[in-house]
């Protein structure tokens, strides 16, 4: 489910129209990247997929199926609670 096209591609376009999220969507990008993940098949950067399963099913259960605006929504949420922290 997450790790096809139908999915990433229109999330991708929808962080594309809001400049300011591009930082925070790259910062969340790398923290999701595992370390050493060059030592590990498939030796690419990306998620566990049980990492992203384990993710998805909490924030909307088991048949649940994110949106774009899901994702745009968690970026300012992310950027929102890196804000605080700085400002703390």
């Amino acid at each position: 489910m997450t790790h096809q096209r139908a999915f990433w591609f229109p999330a991708f376009l929808a962080v594309l129209r809001h400049p300011g999220l591009w930082v925070t969507a790259v910062r969340q990008t790398g923290r999701a990247i595992p370390r050493r993940w060059w030592a590990r098949p498939p030796f690419l950067p990306l998620p566990s997929r049980r990492y992203v399963e384990f993710r998805l099913e909490t924030a909307f259960g088991l048949r649940g199926t994110p949106t774009s605006d899901d994702v745009v929504r968690y970026l300012r949420w992310c950027r929102d609670a890196e804000t605080l922290r700085r400002s703390a």
